[in-house]
């Protein structure tokens, strides 16, 4: 330090005093900038203040939401004044401790925004509220977050308008409002938002034009308009958008021509404009988007031809212009589309030959060119499309023959030609790869054998070959088919016997239709042993023999053997098939009396005896066919009185009783039967009035001729006679003789009259009330099962007791109860006790009469082991009840939130049952004419067995029994959680609800709770999206990290594990946003019966989600 000083001193003055300058400059630096204590507190103070301030808003709006009781579990439980709010649940902050980021996606908040202080988050740079409960307006004062950068309010409740506000979040890059109930126009403010890469308004209920200064937002990379009911013209200014690379406008109210601006977006690589009312051409300029992978200009108004300048369009993969109206020449340039998979040009009115070129598209797995005018033969060239899967070319005008060369299609699951006019043989080689599921060729001209590859054909589902000119034995040339659901070989000229067949192995056979063939021999009582074969019909063949007992052992709903050679008695046996509805023994030679026992088919609508030689009396039994529609005995040789029981046929709307020996009159009783529409009672020897009702007044002579004396209010007969009493007086002298007997007499009519005024009165009442109760009170009992009476039902559910309900619902409460019978005791049924009708009125139960009858058809039309039975229903004017069987383990929903009972469903059960709800869903949409849709799929929805049968229940008997309640999107059904997204605003109920729905139950079943998170989580908010509107997760994640992990994992490339991955598969594709996309029920339960999907290319353990979002794009 000595050295230092002297060295100081050494120096000359003006160096000392440059040091000293230097030293003194320094200190001063030092000085200024360093803080005082007092400084630093306050800088400290205002840091915390802003923090506290964050938290406090935070905690303010926490405490608003309405579910907070949830919250000691949840992980909003960690939002606590006692912590800081950057380690708060989704709550990020940045390195001042400020608060830049809120993510709480899928945590079931329900709340408004009224009270969220977004002035106090000065900071936000990202706010994700996606897949929430949260409803009311958005906000005017979110415009104050002025650094937001990412906005996301999908899947919401939100209501009202979008604030023009919106408009000055200037630094905004990603906005979605997604899947919301927001209305109103699209703020003309949003062109401020210059910086926005992402914007999604999709699924709202939106209106207005899209704004001409969206094409000021320069960019944009993705643009998702859909399922709004957005209208006008498409803007010429989105042609501004050169940046795009998603542009989905599907599902509006657009009109007008597709703007040839569109030409300009030449980085486009999904365009969707499907389902609104484009008109004009498609523009050849389209072809310049040579990036495009998806084009979807389906559903529209659209007309012209087919530019071929859509064929330099070579990166596509699915190209959808069904349901236009599109004409001329499918293009050859077409077949440069060597990426393709999907063609579907359906529903068009496309002429001229199909191109050779298609040949091709090595890549299509799918051609639909259903339902055009197309001519010229079926191009041979397809067959050298390697991976073809379906190939559709329904309802054209083609004609030649099916290629030969089709027998190479190894991968071929579909193929639909029916409606056509081809001819010659069918490929024998078409099931060639052991793969075919459906096969259907009806209606054309087609001769030849059935194909000999279908006999070996196990893996068919559907097989439909009728109204054609087919030979050959079906004792020979049919085979083994387990998975068959329905069959139609009618209208052909085939031969053989159907004893040879196993029926055993029949065992998904629902639907047999061989009618108007040449079949003969007997009907062999194997045929009891197909266990689900609900609908028979072998009509005009040449069958022999007697009808056999044993097809009481089936659950048919529909029998038919009319015009056969079938002889012997009527089996009273049949009186078993209690689910029976239709039953036509017509044109046969039957000729014993009518079984009583046919009055236990208590479903049944239609009833055919006629043209045999039945004697005898009908049976007083027939009145307990409470359902019945239509009933024709005539031309047999029945005798005696028409039963007065058939008075109480309320539902009757044909009666034909022609040809008979019917003697008497004609039951009083059926002047109460007002559905009646046409009778017949011609050739007996009735006699008296007919009833005083519409259907007998206006019948034809033919249908009442040839009686011994029928008269009555109709111009063809003789008005009946008036009886008029005679009175008979003798002159007597005597007073007395004279006064009495007159005094007694008239004592004596006083008396008769008052007696008779009294019966008279009571008569009229009787008769009113009968008028009126006829609409008030229906008890219909379409079992033998239970012993379906009102009083049994309010005994066994002591009057609806609480003790007794199992559920409820939007429709109404569900009971357990158990029933006396006959057969067995204590059955237990579920009853469904829909909500109260009372105070409706007589007139408007009238008026509704007719719709609830076809409603009730409708309903008790669904016969499919997936789907809960209908025994019966009762309905008054105070309530309706309806009568199931019992499901003993409850619900899906019920099964999978316990524990302990989902430790009991395995793998195998699990798959089993969502290719037992696949098959019920199936049945509805694509085997039910008209189709029936479900509209509330759901696990709450999905009963269970004792064997994890899976079983369809609450088929919306709410609308069933009020009419006023029509099918659509003002009639709400459904459960949140599980519809469908254009569920909000769609203006007609479409099957893909339910695919939707099944999606989800799907996910469900295998994740073992909601799977709401994860479709959240993949839903397409970003320019990432792909065309089945799922982005892959930021980071990998494994099929077996998301699947139950209550029960051990499926194993590593077994059967079940290949169920499993197969499962998720299809889930994911039902629960794509666009209806477009979603694969039909019909399509998952083909794929499902063999798990129709490439091969697991490693370990279960390795699948990850990206290998399934590949499959399902």
């Amino acid at each position: 330090m000595e050295a230092s000083f002297f060295s100081l001193l050494s120096k000359t003055p003006s160096q000392l005093f440059r040091n000293f300058q230097a030293l003194i400059l320094l200190i001063s630096i030092i000085l200024l900038l360093w803080p005082s204590s007092s400084s630093l507190s306050v800088v400290a103070a205002a840091a915390a203040a802003a923090v506290n301030l964050e938290a406090e808003a935070l905690l303010t709006w926490k405490a608003t939401l309405q579910n907070q009781h949830q919250f000691n579990y949840h992980p909003l439980s960690s939002w606590s004044a006692q912590t800081s709010p950057c380690a708060w649940f989704g709550i990020f902050c940045n390195s001042q401790g400020s608060i830049a980021n809120i993510t709480l996606v899928g945590t079931g908040l329900k709340a408004t925004l009224e009270v969220f202080s977004f002035s106090s988050f000065p900071n936000l740079v990202s706010l994700n509220l996606q897949n929430n409960s949260l409803y009311g307006p958005i906000p005017c004062h979110i415009a104050n977050l002025s650094k937001l950068s990412f906005l996301d309010l999908s899947l919401n409740g939100f209501y009202g308008s979008i604030p023009s506000e919106i408009g000055s979040l200037v630094r905004l890059s990603s906005l979605s409002f997604s899947t919301n109930n927001l209305n109103g126009s699209i703020p003309t403010s949003f062109a401020n938002l210059t910086q926005l890469l992402s914007l999604g308004l999709d699924r709202n209920q939106l209106s207005g034009y899209i704004p001409q200064e969206i094409g000021k937002l320069a960019s944009l990379t993705t643009l998702d308009f859909t399922l709004n009911k957005i209208t006008g013209p498409i803007q010429a200014g989105i042609g501004n958008l050169t940046n795009l690379s998603i542009l989905r406008l599907g599902w509006n109210n657009l009109y007008g021509p597709i703007p040839e601006e569109l030409g300009l977006l030449r980085g486009l690589v999904k365009l969707d404009l499907s389902t609104n009312n484009l008109t004009g051409e498609i523009p050849a300029y389209l072809g310049n988007l040579t990036l495009l992978d998806n084009l979807f200009l389906s559903s529209n108004k659209l007309s012209g031809n087919i530019p071929s300048e859509l064929g330099k369009l070579t990166s596509l993969s699915d190209f959808q212009l069904y349901t236009n109206r599109l004409t001329g020449p499918i293009p050859p340039s077409i077949g440069n589309l060597s990426r393709l998979n999907m063609l579907a040009f359906s529903g068009n009115q496309l002429s001229g030959s199909i191109p050779e070129e298609i040949g091709m598209m090595r890549s299509l797995i799918v051609i639909n060119l259903n339902t055009n005018v197309l001519t010229g033969s079926i191009p041979a060239s397809i067959a050298n499309i390697p991976n073809i899967s379906y190939i559709g070319f329904a309802g054209n005008r083609l004609s030649g023959i099916v290629p030969v060369e089709f027998s190479n299609l190894t991968f071929l699951q579909g193929f639909d030609v029916p409606a056509n006019k081809l001819t010659g043989s069918l490929p024998p080689d078409i099931c060639i790869g052991g793969v075919l599921k459906v096969f259907t060729a009806y209606n054309n001209s087609l001769t030849g054998p059935i194909p000999r590859s279908l006999k070996n054909c196990s893996t068919l589902t559907r097989l439909r070959l009728e109204k054609n000119q087919l030979t050959g034995n079906i004792s020979q040339d049919l085979g083994v088919y387990p998975d068959l659901n329905y069959a139609d070989l009618s209208d052909n000229k085939l031969q053989g016997e159907l004893r040879s067949w196993n029926w055993g192995s029949l065992y998904n056979l629902s639907t047999l239709k061989i009618a108007r063939n040449n079949i003969s021999g007997e009907i062999p009582a194997e045929v009891g042993k197909a266990p689900h074969l609900n609908l028979l019909d072998l009509s005009s063949n040449r069958l022999t023999g007697l009808i056999p007992g044993e097809l009481n052992q089936l659950r048919l709903y529909s029998l038919s053997l009319n015009g056969n050679l079938l002889y012997g008695h009527l089996p009273p046996r049949l009186g078993n098939l209690s689910y029976l509805e239709y039953l036509n023994l017509a044109a046969n030679n039957l000729n014993s009396s009518i079984p009583n026992e046919l009055g236990n088919c208590t479903k049944l609508l239609s009833l055919n005896l006629s043209m045999n030689q039945l004697t005898g009396f009908v049976p007083p039994e027939i009145g307990d066919l409470k359902a019945l529609m239509s009933l024709d005995l005539s031309h047999n040789f029945l005798t005696a009185d028409i039963p007065r029981e058939i008075g109480g046929l309320l539902f009757l709307e044909t009666l034909n009783l022609s040809h008979n020996s019917f003697v008497g009159s004609i039951p009083p009783g059926l002047g109460n039967v007002l559905s009646l529409r046409d009778v017949n009672v011609s050739y007996n020897q009735l006699e008296g009035p007919i009833p005083d009702m519409e259907a007998f007044r206006r019948a034809p002579f033919e249908a009442l001729r040839n009686n011994r004396d029928l008269c009555g209010n109709n111009s063809v007969l003789n008005p009946c006679p008036v009886d008029k009493p005679t009175a008979k007086a003798g002159k007597q002298s005597d007073a007395s003789i004279i006064v009495f007997p007159i005094l007694g007499g008239v004592i004596l009519l006083i008396s008769l009259a008052t007696v008779a005024a009294f019966f008279v009165y009571r008569s009229i009442k009787a008769r009113k009330a009968s008028t009126g109760n006829e609409y008030l009170q229906v008890f219909a009992i379409w079992t033998d099962e239970a012993a379906l009476t009102y009083e049994s039902i309010i005994q066994a559910t002591e009057s609806f007791d609480s003790r007794h309900q199992i559920g409820s619902g939007s429709s109404g409460s569900v009971y357990k109860a158990a029933l006396q019978s006959t057969t067995k005791q204590n059955q237990v049924v579920s009853v469904k006790k829909l909500h109260d009708q009372s105070g409706e009125g007589v007139e408007r139960l009238k008026a509704n009469w007719r719709a609830f009858r076809s409603e009730i058809r409708a309903l008790t039309n669904i016969k499919h082991r997936n789907i809960v039975k209908l025994y019966g229903f009762y309905s008054n004017a105070q309530h309706s009840l309806l009568v199931y069987e019992f499901m003993e383990r409850g619900s899906l929903r019920s099964v999978l939130d316990d524990a302990e009972k989902a430790k009991e469903l395995d793998w195998e059960d699990r798959v089993k049952i969502v290719k037992g709800i696949a098959s019920a869903l199936s049945y509805m949409h694509h085997d039910c004419r008209p189709p029936i849709v479900h509209r509330d799929i759901s696990s709450n929805n999905v009963l269970l067995d004792l064997d994890f049968e899976a079983k369809l229940s609450d088929f919306g008997t709410a609308r069933l029994l009020r009419p006023d309640d029509r099918v659509s999107t003002t009639s709400f059904a459904g459960t949140y959680g599980y519809m469908a997204p254009e569920r909000a605003y769609s203006k007609k109920v479409d099957e893909k609800w339910d695919v939707y729905g099944f999606g989800v139950v799907a996910l469900e079943v295998i994740m073992g709770k909601h799977p709401g998170d994860l479709i959240s989580s993949l839903t397409t908010t970003t320019a990432t999206t792909t065309s089945s509107s799922f982005s892959s997760p930021p980071h990998p994640t494994l099929l077996k990290d998301i699947i139950d992990d209550r029960i051990t994992q499926p194993g590593e490339d077994g059967e079940v594990a290949k169920g499993v991955f197969a499962i998720a598969k299809f889930a994911l594709a039902c629960v794509r946003a666009e209806p477009s996309s979603r694969p039909t029920m019909q399509e998952v339960t083909m794929d499902m019966v063999t798990f129709a999907i490439p091969p697991l290319t490693q370990p279960f353990s390795h699948v990850s989600l990206e290998e399934l979002f590949a499959l399902v794009d």
